[in-house]
């Protein structure tokens, strides 16, 4: 099998340190990688694969290498500036921040979901925003066959999707010390605000779902809605979604839909205290899903209890997933 060459921006961050865990774990053909990060972060020794390699400093002239995938996960702004300058140098961007993700010529992919967006990159690939990931790959097999006419999304997501500084201050708050990341103490609270808020009243992360929800499944006017809270947990995203149908379902049916879909892991036993949990979803590529049961109030709906390792499926293992489809389809193409 032909081998490729990887680089791996924001090498140091949360993300990039879960890039190169999911990287060892899948096996992709990697010949060589490079590690890049920030100047403060460039020095530092990164072990992958039983072998160290030196973290390089991002800079302009760092894809005149030979490399063939980079993975970007290093903030909008960097993605902004560098992603253009590896792309026009024949590297294929995949890239964790939403400096692309509504960009109409970069396709926007979970790879359960919508492989063949992949097909038309120019140069850059975005990986959707983490609470959007977990939901679409449960929404997708409905979509196809029951018709969404509308979705409501409640979030409950950890404190690790606001990076290290996040983690920082739930645990400090647990030690009753004052928070620097969240604008209140997260420790024993929830806090209805991410990302920030915009003049129609809705925050950034809950439009990223809307619109994000609209481009991945090929729906421009699906009417969808969110409330994205963050919650005292560590790791992993949970999420009540709403869905009514256009058309009549079988409950029976609708669990049969679900469990039958790629990347999914059915826990629906509530009676036996059976349904996804946030703690035993971390570490996990898989999405959890549960409490799958009508709607009453409504003619053809549903509630799904969802819940996803946000830098694993929400991130890093999605990116990934997307790298590793990209090849297959290189490999099919005799590239």
């Amino acid at each position: 099998m032909k081998q490729y060459n990887f680089a791996i921006v924001g090498a140091t961050g949360m993300v990039g340190r879960t890039f190169i865990k999911v990287l060892e774990e899948m096996d992709l053909p990697i010949n060589k990688i490079y590690f890049m990060a920030s100047k403060r972060s460039a020095g530092k020794t990164i072990t992958f694969n039983n072998n160290d390699y030196i973290v390089e400093e991002l800079t302009k002239a760092s894809f005149d290498k030979n490399i063939d995938i980079a993975l970007f996960s290093a903030g909008g702004a960097t993605s902004l500036e560098y992603s253009p300058i590896a792309a026009s140098k024949g590297v294929v961007v995949i890239d964790n921040s939403s400096a692309f993700r509504m960009d109409d010529l970069v396709p926007l992919v979970v790879p359960e979901v919508n492989p063949k967006d992949i097909l038309k990159h120019q140069g850059i690939i975005a990986n959707p925003n983490c609470s959007t990931i977990q939901a679409m790959v449960v929404l997708k097999p409905l979509h196809d066959k029951y018709t969404i006419k509308r979705v409501v999304y409640s979030t409950y997501q950890a404190v690790s999707g606001a990076g290290m500084g996040g983690y920082k201050d739930l645990e400090e708050g647990l030690k009753g010390n004052p928070p620097e990341k969240f604008p209140h103490p997260i420790a024993g609270n929830c806090i209805p605000h991410i990302d920030v808020f915009t003049e129609n009243g809705y925050t950034k992360e809950e439009i990223k779902m809307i619109n994000e929800t609209r481009k991945i499944l090929h729906e421009p006017n699906l009417a969808v809605t969110a409330t994205a809270v963050r919650v005292p947990v560590f790791d992993s995203h949970s999420e009540s979604i709403n869905i009514e149908f256009e058309k009549p379902f079988n409950i029976d049916d609708v669990k049969k839909t679900i469990t039958n879909a790629p990347g999914i892991i059915v826990q629906d036993d509530p009676f036996n205290n059976i349904y996804p949990l946030a703690l035993e979803a971390a570490g996990k590529n898989e999405t959890f899903v549960g409490r799958i049961r009508r709607d009453e109030s409504v003619k053809n709906g549903i509630n799904i209890w969802v819940v996803a390792d946000n830098i694993r499926k929400g991130a890093a293992t999605n990116t990934i997933q997307i790298a590793e489809k990209l090849i297959a389809y290189w490999n099919e193409e005799g590239k």
